[in-house]
């Protein structure tokens, strides 16, 4: 009895090895001959589409079967129509990838009752880089630091994508923190749109991550005539490249800003740890998961495509797919008081 019992246990471990190899080698043909499509929440020309891109040239390298992928521009609402599309209409059959914004988890923290998502509950693939945040203004205006915008009697007008644009979160982080009033004019599909309307005098800020302004135009030339300050930077440290922008947290020491108030900005700000993610929606097979995941790390370690992005001024600190999983769990995991806090800020 003993005997059948363990020959029967054998039996039944060879047949779920059997079935796994079997389930991977259909994973691993699966891409053969397929196009995938990438999902980008932004308008061309942005860093959201221009990685979307670049990736999308170097990936299929690294996926069996070598498959075709092919770049779709879905913006509005700062990045949420995509992400809704992703996690409610895209088939999760690992063929649709998304490149949200990194600010889609605030949407749903503070309860928009827009969101139809969860981000614990997408399957991350990948991103190319973090992002801290910096604030711009247009040299010209009469705001040459955060104090002059406090004492402004007219707030400045800053450009926004959405309420999960950057621009926008950072707005209202600085009102909750430091009192400063801005006038948030949304509804920019993307980011190139918003630089646009500060060149015509529009608006004359414009909060975003620091990757583009240092690599892509109009930013280097506007910085060669000085048409822009940056009035601070998101990260903890100053960035060499711009010595005089004080960090947000420099200014929150100078102003005594209190321990609530940096705690809340620090879920805000740190959430740049996303970057630009890729990312496919739950229900994805997991086999399939793994491989995106796995070609994604190795394309971004690849020369051909390191090479290329440092040709196009594209910084690199990759997170990986399990990463950024973990991310999303413990970011949404916040402190009734902290979500208040956020909402608040937010305006909810």
């Amino acid at each position: 009895m003993r005997r059948m019992n363990g020959f029967g246990v054998f039996l039944c471990a060879a047949l779920l090895l059997a079935n796994k190899q079997s389930l991977s080698a259909q994973d691993e043909s699966f891409y053969q001959g397929k196009t995938i499509k990438i999902v980008v929440g932004f308008t061309s020309g942005g860093f959201y589409d221009r990685w979307s891109r670049l990736l999308g040239r170097h990936v299929p390298r690294f996926i069996p079967g070598n498959p075709e992928i092919i770049v779709q521009n879905m913006p509005g609402a700062g990045g949420l129509i995509a992400a809704n599309h992703m996690y409610s209409v895209a088939k999760p059959d690992g063929l649709t990838l998304g490149m949200l914004s990194y600010g889609l988890y605030l949407d749903q923290l503070v309860g928009r009752k827009e969101v139809q998502y969860d981000v614990r509950k997408f399957n991350w693939i990948g991103s190319p880089e973090k992002s801290d945040v910096l604030l711009y203004m247009r040299s010209d205006a009469p705001y040459k630091s955060v104090e002059d915008i406090r004492k402004a009697s007219t707030p400045p007008k800053c450009g926004s994508t959405g309420t999960a644009g950057t621009d926008y979160i950072l707005a209202r982080l600085l009102e909750d923190t430091l009192g400063l009033k801005i006038n948030t004019v949304l509804g920019y599909p993307g980011g190139s749109e918003i630089d646009l309307a500060v060149e015509k005098g529009e608006v004359q800020c414009r909060g975003m991550t620091a990757a583009p302004f240092f690599g892509r135009e109009p930013f280097m030339s506007w910085r060669k005539r000085n048409f822009v300050n940056v009035l601070l930077f998101g990260g903890q440290k100053r960035d060499p490249r711009i010595p005089e922008a004080p960090t947000i947290y420099e200014i929150f020491d100078k102003e005594k800003t209190p321990e609530e108030g940096r705690r809340v900005a620090d879920v805000i700000l740190r959430g740049g740890d996303f970057g630009r993610p890729w990312v496919v929606p739950p229900g994805t097979p997991k086999e399939r998961v793994k491989i995106l995941r796995a070609a994604h790390a190795k394309a971004m370690a690849d020369p051909q495509l390191l090479d290329e992005a440092k040709k196009g001024q594209m910084e690199v600190e990759p997170m990986s797919g399990e990463e950024l999983q973990k991310l999303a769990e413990t970011i949404i995991n916040q402190p009734p008081g902290v979500i208040a806090r956020v909402k608040n800020v937010l305006g909810n």
